[in-house]
């Protein structure tokens, strides 16, 4: 079967999130969305890798995040989970009730 550059990518959800291999606009979809899989699993802290680079997905993902109502706070990585090429996300437990 052949795919086409227009077909969705199966992103696993483990509460670990590299966007390395994605456009930013798919970003601007992609982070909400993979917030709202990982409340439906339980899953409620996350790592989203951007990377370092220029700082500009790094912004995006930031932006998102203050935007998603489920996130309860966010701080790039330390030395162990990726330094500022990654920010970890705690979001609320109880964001999916209701």
């Amino acid at each position: 079967m052949n795919e086409s550059p227009e077909d969705p990518i199966e992103v696993p959800i483990t509460g670990e999130l590299d966007l390395h291999t994605f456009r930013p606009k798919e970003v601007r979809e992609l982070v909400p969305d993979y917030i709202d899989e990982c409340l439906r699993r339980g899953i409620y802290s996350l790592r989203i890798i951007h990377g370092k680079g220029n700082g500009t997905l790094r912004e995006l993902v930031h932006k998102k995040l203050r935007q998603h109502s489920a996130v309860a706070s966010f701080r790039l990585g330390d030395e162990q989970t990726g330094s500022w090429g990654a920010t970890l996300v705690q979001l609320h437990e109880n964001a999916n009730d209701g």
